[in-house]
């Protein structure tokens, strides 16, 4: 096996030492191998895509759609995601100029980030957060200032920005995820309304990860982009509402200026999406309602059930009021490490969870439970927490 040469290991970017694999994958792995085990770990919906949509990739493949596509996507991808996006969040894009797809979401926030952030920037992250954004921030050299919203009911308040942009007036841009991994927690429009506000004052883009926003439950979805479209920067896909996690196909939306400049990083990065996913991708964001009513529903009626179960096993819970997690506080009784009490919790109770502090401060002390399971999985994985719970640690 090849080894590289000691002298040539400095050759590596200096941000790249910085940035450590996935610890969420890493936990993960690290207790796939305990027998029977049951995982809640990973945001990975438990349907299947959608018949129509699979038909539509088949016959894409049939219709020998294996060639490239364009840089920025099929048009009539394009088109679906603007008129996907003018009634969901009720601004209007180009398709032409203003929508880029990509691979995954994950490819349009590590284009959309190395873009604009480059060594000595610096870009607000209210946590705990999917700890992507901190990593991608990093590897171009950039640095995350992290706000921690625990004291605040996981929303970043006008205050607190304010807070973080007199502390670091020349940060570039700030992010929000929402309906927010790992809490669930979802920002309301009066909430948005006085974030707009303060970012409206300064020279400051927002990236707007709205990954999970068809799974809001308690109250209608609304996108930063409807206060501050001259300055957000949306991104989506079908990964999560529409259970299609394999097929890759993200997109963003955000002003022409700077969607062009994106596009040269994509292009360098991925040349284009596959074009069959891109096919099946149209046909589920033309004729995906249906889909979505019938598994948002399914993770609604999860979620109500896991908050109950874990409220009453003592643990504290997050409102979550989208996507498919609960963050849940370890009972003030029992140690207060995340980490090993999720270990413990895998090697002794043979179920899986994901430590909060993984999600950056104000995770510490929490466990994030991921619903995208069926119920029968979620009601064993209730009954392993309750015996776990009764039986004293060693």
């Amino acid at each position: 096996m090849p080894k590289l040469e000691p002298e040539l290991a400095g050759l590596v970017r200096a941000s790249f030492e910085q940035v450590v694999p996935s610890a969420i994958r890493k936990f993960d792995s690290q207790v796939s191998d305990i027998p029977d085990i049951l995982k809640l770990t990973l945001g990975e919906p438990d349907f299947n895509a959608p018949e129509h949509v699979k038909q539509a990739t088949i016959a894409a493949i049939n219709n020998n759609a294996s060639h490239y596509g364009p840089a920025a996507g099929l048009p009539e991808l394009r088109q679906a995601i603007a008129t996907y996006l003018a009634k969901l969040n009720h601004v209007t894009y180009d398709p032409d100029t203003e929508i880029l797809t990509t691979i995954g979401a994950t490819e349009a926030i590590s284009a959309a980030m190395g873009t604009i952030l480059g060594a000595g920037d610096e870009v607000l992250i209210p946590t705990p957060i999917f700890p992507l954004y901190m990593a991608v921030a990093q590897l171009n050299g950039a640095t995350p200032v992290l706000i921690n919203t625990a004291d605040d009911n996981y929303v970043l308040t006008p205050e607190r920005l304010t807070a973080a942009l007199a502390a670091h007036p020349f940060a570039k841009m700030v992010v929000l995820n929402y309906p927010t991994n790992p809490t669930g927690v979802t920002y309301t429009k009066s909430e948005l309304q006085v974030l707009a506000d303060v970012i409206r004052q300064h020279k400051l883009l927002v990236l707007a990860d709205e990954i999970y926003c068809e799974l809001a439950y308690d109250h209608e979805h609304v996108s930063m982009a409807e206060f501050l479209p001259e300055r957000t920067i949306v991104i989506n896909g079908v990964s999560k509402s529409f259970a299609m996690t394999g097929y890759r196909i993200g997109y963003l939306a955000a002003p022409a200026a700077l969607t062009a400049q994106i596009a040269k990083l994509h292009g360098a990065l991925v040349t284009a999406a596959p074009t069959p996913m891109m096919a099946a991708a149209v046909e589920a964001l033309t004729n995906g309602d249906a889909d979505i009513a019938e598994m948002k529903q399914a993770y609604r009626t999860r979620r109500d059930y896991l908050v109950q179960a874990l409220n009453t096993l003592g643990f504290e819970t997050a409102a979550p009021n989208g996507a498919f997690y609960v963050f849940a506080k370890i009972p003030d009784t029992v140690n207060q490490d995340d980490y090993a009490y999720a270990l413990q919790l895998a090697e002794k109770a043979h179920l899986a969870v994901i430590p909060g502090s993984f999600f950056g401060p104000g995770g510490e002390g929490y466990l994030r439970l991921s619903y995208a399971a069926s119920q029968t999985v979620l009601e064993s994985a209730v009954t392993r927490l309750s015996k776990f719970i009764a039986e004293p640690l060693n």
